[in-house]
């Protein structure tokens, strides 16, 4: 149990130096990338960074695996120069055995970092995104979409207009069981139309079944009009602006996702990114014990054997080519090529067996 925790608190030690030294590094660079793109809105220094504390997150996240791959061997290599590998064997414990305790920490740093740190991750990000909006003045989401159906939102020199639908196409440039309301620049209702159907073609929604209210007069019912027939409403959305509303799936907290996805194939839309997004989130923890498995593959041997920057860069080689097939299976995912749970599980599941594979063999072989 002592040797365990030893061994525990070393690769713990060397992870989190890695971990401390990308954020560092990010982070300084992420300034200097807001300060120019902001220095023009009065960003100063101390607005920079907090931008930057807001968008690194991401960043980290998305490259945990490779953080864990890098300190993994870090902590091998430390355990080989100073012979205590040698001396763990000599006490009669295998390198397979050796290894249970990395992977018991690296899975549990898994867990943690999808149950905790996705969610952090995904409130920063939206706090980052909502700031860098009012500083480009580009204006939030068009588009929200809630277990009340879809929230669309327009603008004209006129006020603004709140569009919600039961549901619509998956690219959601029709919507049907629709409802208008107009504001004015003071944000009082003007107008409200409620429609069966809404096409949107260029510069307008096509509206079919439609009623319109007056809010601005004494009884809106009595001045309702029915429409015998189609009728246009102007509009400044276009297709690429709603589907760019969605975001990325990395936006929605693990602990949302099931919902979010729920009420995306509820109000009619494709629920595919997320949900191979949220399957590879489960996967995450084998993905970093894989990782361990690989550095342990190259480096966890004695430096009397000569060689370790070649194997050091074996090592990398083989965690980046394992990250990279893992963002290649996740586009063929998210494009509908592969089935989902072939893309999110594959990459960390033959990670794990060719790398079990090459330890098996030096081992035992």
């Amino acid at each position: 149990m002592t040797l365990s925790l030893y061994i525990a608190r070393r690769f713990l030690g060397s992870v989190g130096r890695v971990f401390l030294a990308f954020f560092v590094i990010l982070l300084l660079i992420d300034m200097i990338e807001q300060l120019r793109r902001f220095s023009d809105a009065g960003v100063g220094l101390a607005g920079a960074a907090r931008l930057s504390l807001l968008s690194v997150p991401e960043t980290l996240y998305r490259i945990l695996p490779l953080i864990l791959i890098l300190g993994a061997i870090a902590n091998f290599l430390g355990l080989a120069r100073s012979s205590e590998l040698v001396v763990v064997r000599a006490a009669g414990r295998s390198a397979l055995r050796f290894l249970v305790t990395p992977l018991v920490v690296s899975v549990g740093l898994g867990l943690l970092a999808v149950a905790f740190f996705n969610p952090l991750v995904a409130a920063t990000s939206k706090a980052h995104d909502d700031a860098r909006s009012q500083l480009s003045q580009g204006g939030r989401s068009v588009l929200s979409v809630a277990d009340t159906g879809l929230w669309l939102r327009q603008g004209s020199g006129e006020g603004q207009t709140v569009i919600q639908a039961a549901r619509s196409n998956l690219d959601g440039t029709e919507l049907f069981g629709v409802t208008f309301l107009g504001f004015d620049q003071d944000g009082r209702p003007t107008r409200r139309i409620e429609a069966e159907t809404a096409k949107l073609v260029e510069g307008a929604w096509e509206l079919t079944g439609t009623k319109t209210w007056d809010l601005t007069s004494a009884n809106p019912e009595l001045t309702a009009v029915k429409a015998a027939g189609p009728i246009a409403l102007p509009s400044d959305l276009t297709p690429e602006r709603i589907r760019d509303s969605f975001g990325t799936p990395s936006a929605i907290g693990f602990w949302d996702l099931p919902g979010y996805i729920a009420d995306l194939e509820r109000a009619g839309f494709s629920a595919q990114a997320y949900k191979l997004w949220y399957q590879m989130e489960l996967a995450l923890p084998m993905l970093m014990a894989a990782m361990v498995l690989v550095a342990a593959g190259f480096t966890m041997r004695h430096v009397r054997f000569g060689g370790t920057g070649r194997m050091v860069l074996f090592a990398l080689l083989a965690g980046f080519g394992f990250y990279f097939l893992r963002n290649f299976a996740q586009a063929l995912g998210d494009s509908g090529q592969i089935p989902i749970l072939l893309a999110a599980w594959s990459p960390p599941v033959a990670a794990v067996m060719l790398s079990l594979g090459l330890l098996l063999h030096l081992e035992e072989g």
